[in-house]
């Protein structure tokens, strides 16, 4: 078809790709900031953290050998907070 790229384009992932999570994802508010956490079905001590109330779309993943308490996925998202540059809302350089 004309002017269809083959290129991937930003976005969210179709569907079929797209993770699936057991249990339905929380949201928890560290210092001011909203993330949905969801855990991975079928990857044991998994996480996605998607930044809701942060200036772009942006989140970050953690994998490990166990399940996580609220209080240790709250220390990661602080962990994340810190490394994000002000200015630009990104992880700093």
């Amino acid at each position: 078809m004309a002017g269809m790229s083959s290129e991937p384009e930003p976005g969210l992932a179709p569907p079929h790709l797209s993770p699936t999570y057991e249990g339905d994802p929380v949201v928890l508010a560290v210092d001011g900031q909203d993330f949905r956490v969801g855990r991975r079905a079928g990857a044991p001590g998994t996480y996605d953290f998607d930044w809701l109330s942060g200036p772009h779309e942006y989140g970050f993943a953690l994998s490990g050998a166990r399940e996580l308490s609220r209080p240790e996925l709250e220390e990661a998202i602080r962990g994340f907070l810190a490394g994000i540059d002000p200015a630009t809302g990104y992880l700093a350089e």
